[in-house]
């Protein structure tokens, strides 16, 4: 088992807590991780996380390239402070406290404001629980908003990850329409009118027969109801029965997992799994075609008795 006192802390972590030295090797006169970090922000507000680079900060702030290094090592380092600085925390909650179903709608709202704010934070790679100051104020939010609820730590953690995924995939989507909105120059409206008619045009019953019906039902039509307002109040619902079995002594469901299918190692057994999809893909194709062509023939042979039905 290894000593935990030889456990050293990521240097972007420590420089997020402040217990990192700052800067490695000698200051620079008018430079400061702040300001490249901030300078970062901008740059990635600007033309997205991709567009962000050492030599662009150094540029913008009239450096040599190598002079920021002396503050930060990598660009994944910069990048983890940037999305630090740029998520920021969250308001400060009323005392007392607000009722948990709604402290926790604010707490998603409050996340999706921050990524539309700065929409590059969806492109920040996640890799575990967040370790960051900011990060955790905003875990920290979300278990005091279940404070009093009764639901154990492992749950209000889960049901907090959970919130905060649900705010990321919105705001994952609206960005999509924002950029699809900017490049084509119609408004979210026009794009979802667009989307439904497309829809109407390409789907048919036959390959797609419950989309079909979802189509026609207008669940793609401008004036649907968001899906993401939806789906969060089903998932504070889950939450809320959860809670009134506790009330009622009832016992909790118990959470499955779900194993992870098995990557097979042999490559003999990968390639015939890719081959097996192939032809899957290659069948549904058959089929479509000959749903096309069967209904290419009817058709045929309906005009043809109409005509026939004529001459007589």
């Amino acid at each position: 088992m290894a000593d935990d006192s030889e456990y050293t802390l990521p240097r972007a972590v420590a420089l997020a807590w402040g217990v990192a030295a700052d800067p490695q090797r000698g200051p620079k006169r008018g430079l400061s991780i702040e300001r490249i970090v901030e300078t970062g922000i901008e740059i990635a507000d600007e033309g997205g996380l991709e567009s962000v680079s050492m030599s662009a900060i150094a540029g913008r702030l009239d450096f040599t390239t190598m002079s920021l290094y002396r503050y930060v090592t990598a660009k994944d380092e910069l990048i983890v402070l940037m999305g630090e600085q740029a998520f920021g925390v969250p308001t400060e909650f009323p005392d007392p406290p607000l009722p948990w179903r709604e402290g926790l709608r604010r707490l998603a709202a409050e996340l999706f404001a921050a990524y539309s704010e700065h929409p590059w934070l969806i492109d920040v790679p996640i890799d575990g629980i967040p370790v960051t100051p900011n990060q955790l104020s905003w875990l920290d939010q979300g278990l005091a908003c279940l404070g009093e609820t009764g639901l154990s730590s492992e749950e209000r953690v889960a049901i907090t990850l959970m919130l905060s995924g649900l705010s990321r995939w919105k705001a994952t989507v609206y960005r999509g329409y924002q950029l699809a909105s900017v490049s084509s120059g119609s408004t979210p409206d026009q794009l979802d009118a667009s989307v439904n008619e497309m829809m109407r045009e390409l789907i048919t019953e036959d390959r797609f027969p419950a989309l079909t019906s979802a189509v026609q039902a207008g669940a793609f039509a401008p004036d649907a109801s968001d899906p993401f307002d939806y789906a969060l109040e089903l998932f504070l619902n889950g939450v809320a029965e959860t809670l009134q079995r506790l009330e009622d002594g009832a016992p909790k469901p118990e959470p499955r997992s779900l194993p992870a299918p098995p990557v097979p190692k042999d490559k003999a057994v990968r390639e015939a799994a890719r081959i097996r999809r192939d032809a899957e893909t290659a069948l549904r194709e058959a089929r479509r075609r000959e749903h096309e062509a069967i209904a290419k023939a009817r058709e045929r042979a309906a005009k043809a008795a109409e005509k026939a039905a004529k001459r007589q």
